[in-house]
């Protein structure tokens, strides 16, 4: 029972995540200026890099991935690259909902309503 619980909890966080994520888009052009290039590809290359350190290395090494990941999310702010559309406030509160939901029931197994 306690398996299915996580496993209800993990697929409340992905569609969480889902239908937050269908609001912000991420996208590419050439730019003018050669320094937002460099900042967009960076900014992949660095969240790829923490996401790998944090999966495949030791302990020692999973603060490097968390400030790779910083690095790479202030990387893409900062080429101006990212679109957030506009929703309804109870579209962004169900999928909030969802989220934090599926977080409380992988950690705890259980709802307090």
């Amino acid at each position: 029972m306690r398996f299915l619980l996580k496993l209800l909890g993990l697929a409340l966080v992905i569609g969480g995540v889902y239908f937050l994520g269908q609001n912000i888009i991420f996208t590419t052009q050439l730019s003018p200026y050669w320094w937002q290039d460099i900042s967009a590809a960076g900014s992949v290359l660095s969240i790829v890099g923490g996401i790998v350190s944090l999966v495949f290395f030791t302990e020692q090494t999973r603060g490097w991935g968390w400030l790779l990941i910083i690095v790479g999310i202030g990387l893409v702010f900062v080429s101006g690259k990212v679109l957030l559309r506009p929703t309804s406030l109870w579209y962004f509160f169900v999928s909030f909902a969802l989220l934090i939901s599926g977080l409380k029931l992988i950690t705890t197994g259980r709802l307090d309503l």
